[in-house]
Parts: structure tokens; C-alpha cells; sequence
């Protein structure tokens, strides 16, 4: 459950901006408010819509959060040792290609709030901070300044074996994940639940291919079934490879081992070398019988949905974080006002998913699942910076029409609208 994010010198977050799920003091309708022993008296937002002109940072604000999961996960493993951090400073202004790239996060897991914190500079973590608090006093599980490690009296485990293990350019708390401590591990595995989108659609072939070898949510198909897709079902048809294409697969899965180095993992070749799978969408015909259509005869916009309906399950079931970029390109506006209201619902959300999007879909303003305190803008300022900012730092009242405040720019955050006949003007 995601509580606070924050990020700085990374793309155009040039100076530290955070994104709160702590719900704020407003009279709105305690919509789906999740409540948590982790908190004493607060209560958490189950989703945040972000709004903002193109090129504003909201896709930089979700890949800040795709690089520290990123990071945490991998950069122990995959790391070369004094290899420079893959990181994205702010190019606008030669002063920051010297400052640390900082990602911070409270967020809670199994009961216990986390507060993790990190800096990171060329080829190596300058900071790193993990606290925990579990009803009493806010505890330091681990500190680091560059490669001096303090640890807590209450972080049990082989924190010194990790600590010489921990390469200036890993995370500790990566480092702690890959060698199995118990405590550490159990922190780090919020980064591997949480789902995070970004805008880049995945091709259709390869979605297609990704979705009939996992199979399809039957949960999805009922969203689908409900939004008069024409969809009642689906299932996964198999061929037999013709020995003309098994080898040219074997030689090409041959070519990629070569290349990369090592042998590919036995499953992999099973899918790769394997019987051709494809999935079918049923339609019910007129005199009730159902026809099986491939998936290249359904619309582009169901198949991409098809992607994000199985993270936003997924979620659900598990109650995790799920973060989409560009949320309305791919679902209809009333598709969209349903996966935000299955999120504000106990009894769809009874474990406490969130959702995170960015959007241009100005009609979700008025949706009666999204309160006032859910709602945020990102506008770059004259020197190319993004700024963040609520919308409940902007007077507003109950009831407003949300949504015609922000197209007439009450709120900030829309693209400047000349005169049509000024795009061809020169100078």
C-alpha cells in the first residue's frame, strides 16, 4: 500500500515533487477510504488520477517510480561492478549532471510501515535509509552513507556478509533481497507486487503471443461481456509448427544464444520451439450460436485493454499497487469510470489495491468514485521543470463541476490554446 512517493533529479523532476495517498481532511464521501493499523488515525486513497498538458512530466513522474522498482530489484543483480547507474538527471540545467538523482517511499506491507530512501550519483549510492514503524517508536532497520553501513539494534540476520557483498553501485536493500534476509526480503518483495505501466504500447503481435501463452483473466472477459464488447468468452487454440518453421526457430533461438552468451532457459525453449498458440475471442451469433474470432479481428483498443484489465485484477486479488500511463488511450470513458469504481468499492477491493494513472480523460473529473483529494496536476514551469502539485491545494467546494474548472484552466495544467491561424505564423 503506497502512502507517499517522491522523486528528484530524474527527467524533468527537477527539484523534489511527491505524489500523497494520504487522504486529506475534506467533507467528500469517504469513498473507498482504506483503513489500516498501520496508521493510527489517517486513511489511505485507493487511487489518484494525474492530469496535465503533453510533455508536463506525468510520464516521468511514473517512470521515477518504474526505475526505483527497477533499481531495487535488480541493481544487485544485474549490476557490473563500477558500471555507472543507468539514471536521468535533469538536462535543463548543467548544475544538476552534478547532483544526486534522489527516490523516496513510505508505504506499507504485511502490517509494518516502511520508509526507504536513496540517492544515487554517477557510479554509486551516496544515501541509503530503510525505517520501519510497527506501533511503537519509528525504528532504523539500516542506514548508509557511500559504502559506511549502520544497522539497527532490531535488523536480525547476516547484515555484515550482505554489507561486503554490496557494490557501490547496488542498493543494499537489492543486495539483502538476492541473498535471502528474511526481514530485508520481506520490505523489498512491495517493489516486486506493485505493477507499473508505462505509456509505450506493447505490439499487438507480441501481446497477442504474451496473453495466449499466460491465458486470459475470466474477470476480464465479464469486464468485457459488461461493456458490450461483443465478447462472451475466449479460449486458446493450438497448431502443430511445421518442420520448415521448428528450424528456422531452432536456428534463430541458435543465433540469440550465440550472441547473448549462454543457453536459454529449458521453458523458454519449450515456448519458442513449442506448437503455435493463439487466442480467440467468442461472439454470439444471431441465432445464438458462438463464433470464435482471433485475436487479429478484434479492435486494437480491446486487445490493449485485455493487457491492463489483468494487471488491474491482479491487483485486486492480491491487494497491490497498480500504476498505468495514459490510462484513457485505451479504455472508453465509462470503461474507465468502472476500473476506478472497482477500486473505490470494498466489496470489489476488499484488500486495499490502489490505482495510480495518468490521464487526459477530463470526464473521470466528475466520476462519483473519485474525490477531490484523488485528483493532482503536473505543469512545467519556464526553465523545463515539473511541478506537482493536489488539487486540494486549489479552492474548490463539493460539488463543483470538476471537470469544466480544468478545460477553462481554473487549475493549471492544460496546454496553451492560441489561435488556430497562429500555428502558421513564423515570428
Amino acid at each position: 500500500m503506497l502512502l507517499r512517493f517522491s522523486a528528484a533529479n530524474f527527467g524533468s523532476l527537477r527539484d523534489e515533487q511527491q505524489l500523497s495517498m494520504i487522504a486529506s481532511a475534506l467533507k467528500d464521501e469517504p469513498v473507498g477510504l482504506i483503513e489500516t493499523p498501520a496508521l493510527r488515525s489517517e486513511k489511505i486513497l485507493p487511487s489518484a488520477v494525474i492530469y496535465g498538458a503533453n510533455a508536463s512530466g506525468k510520464s516521468n513522474l511514473v517512470r521515477a517510480m518504474a526505475h526505483m522498482k527497477e533499481l531495487v530489484r535488480n541493481s544487485h543483480r544485474q549490476g557490473e561492478p563500477g558500471a555507472p547507474i543507468p539514471l536521468k538527471p535533469f538536462l535543463l540545467d548543467p548544475a544538476y549532471a552534478t547532483k544526486p538523482s534522489v527516490f523516496s517511499i513510505d508505504f506499507v506491507w504485511n502490517g509494518a510501515r516502511y520508509a526507504y530512501r536513496f540517492e544515487a550519483l554517477g557510479n554509486e549510492f551516496t544515501q541509503e535509509s530503510l525505517h520501519v514503524w510497527r506501533g511503537g517508536p519509528v525504528t532504523l532497520l539500516f542506514e548508509r552513507d557511500r559504502q559506511e553501513f549502520k544497522f539497527g539494534r532490531s535488523l536480525k540476520g547476516r547484515n555484515k556478509v550482505i554489507e561486503d557483498l554490496t557494490r557501490p553501485n547496488s542498493l543494499f536493500l537489492s543486495a539483502a533481497a538476492q541473498n535471502n534476509h528474511e526481514e530485508l526480503s520481506e520490505a523489498a518483495k512491495f517493489f516486486s507486487s506493485s505493477t507499473i505501466e508505462l505509456a509505450e504500447v506493447e505490439p499487438i503481435a507480441f501481446l497477442s503471443s504474451k496473453l495466449a501463452s499466460q491465458g486470459v483473466d475470466p474477470r476480464a472477459i465479464s469486464f468485457l461481456r459488461g461493456i458490450d464488447t461483443g465478447i462472451t468468452e475466449a479460449r486458446v487454440s493450438e497448431r502443430l509448427a511445421e518442420q520448415r518453421e521448428l528450424e528456422l526457430q531452432e536456428a534463430l533461438l541458435t543465433a540469440v544464444e550465440k550472441f547473448v552468451g549462454s543457453q536459454a532457459p529449458n521453458e523458454v525453449k519449450v515456448e519458442v520451439l513449442g506448437n503455435h498458440r493463439s487466442l480467440q475471442f467468442g461472439h454470439r451469433t444471431t441465432d445464438e450460436r458462438t463464433v470464435f474470432l482471433d485475436m487479429s479481428d478484434e479492435s486494437a483498443g480491446t486487445i490493449q485493454m485485455l493487457g491492463v484489465l489483468g494487471n488491474v485484477f491482479r491487483a485486486l486479488e492480491h491487494g497491490y499497487l497498480c500504476v498505468i500511463d495514459e490510462f484513457g488511450s485505451r479504455l472508453h470513458t465509462r470503461a474507465s469510470e468502472l476500473v476506478l469504481s472497482l477500486f473505490a468499492s470494498k466489496e470489489t477491493n476488499p484488500k486495499g489495491a490502489q490505482l495510480i494513472v495518468t490521464t487526459h480523460d477530463t470526464n473521470l473529473l466528475n466520476a462519483p468514485a473519485l474525490r477531490r483529494d484523488q485528483v493532482w496536476f503536473t505543469e512545467k514551469d519556464e526553465t523545463g521543470a515539473t511541478h506537482l502539485y493536489p488539487l486540494t491545494d486549489i479552492e474548490t467546494r463539493k460539488g463543483d463541476n470538476l471537470e469544466k474548472g480544468y478545460l477553462q484552466g481554473r487549475y493549471g495544467a492544460i496546454p496553451f490554446a492560441g489561435a488556430a491561424a497562429d500555428i502558421f505564423k513564423t515570428n
